[in-house]
């Protein structure tokens, strides 16, 4: 049965981030609120929990994740990127974006694209992942909450406890958040192209 920890969006207690981030070093895999949606998120070496991120929204081979991180020099561990791309990266960050870009060997190729070996990067704007982010000490693997058949991620907590409390270790509830997709970014070419047009709208790039 899964934790169930109501934490403020704006102010998040700290006890709360400590024994979140607690339940993910112990290999849990916990329910989240970013700044578009709930998600799934875990260790990034967490094979185990890995593999239930796919049963639980029924993901293939081809999916591809993404990694939660605080900072713009978290993201050079994880993944290449040029002067371009740094400097874009600075101006839209933290916000509702995800940055589609080339990994470096530090991430393992199980969260890597199988063909393009590339990684999904986010530095979202919310006060709950940055906290958890920071207290980790390292980048959150996620998956949005979109489960099998749907279209839109999960917004209302309490459905989610209905439906995943014995699926996951822990929920974090901050609330309804409605779904609003982030804009996808890719930097595997010379020229940063805009993938999706998501929550932010991004028009000096068309």
């Amino acid at each position: 049965m899964a934790q169930y920890f109501q934490i403020h969006p704006q102010t998040p207690q700290e006890r709360l981030i400590r024994r979140a981030v607690e339940v993910i070093r112990n290999g849990g895999l916990i329910v989240y609120p970013s700044d578009s949606s709930y998600a799934l998120g875990c260790q990034i070496d967490n094979k185990e929990a890995l593999e239930r991120i796919r049963r639980i929204r029924q993901l293939g081979q081809e999916h591809r994740f993404a990694l939660i991180c605080d900072d713009l020099s978290q993201i050079s561990s994880f993944a290449r990127f040029g002067n371009e791309a740094f400097r874009l990266m600075k101006m839209l960050t933290p916000g509702p974006f995800t940055f589609i870009l080339k990994a470096t060997k530090e991430v393992p190729r199980r969260l890597q694209h199988p063909k393009f070996k590339t990684i999904g990067i986010r530095i979202p704007d919310s006060q709950i992942v940055q906290a958890l982010v920071k207290e980790l000490g390292e980048p959150l693997f996620s998956s949005t909450l979109i489960m099998p058949g749907e279209t839109e991620a999960m917004s209302d907590p309490y459905e989610i406890r209905e439906r995943l409390e014995k699926q996951v270790d822990l929920i974090i509830d901050a609330d309804v958040v409605p779904y609003e997709p982030t804009t996808i970014l890719g930097f595997t070419e010379d020229n940063p192209a805009i993938i999706r047009q998501g929550k932010a709208v991004v028009t000096f790039l068309q």
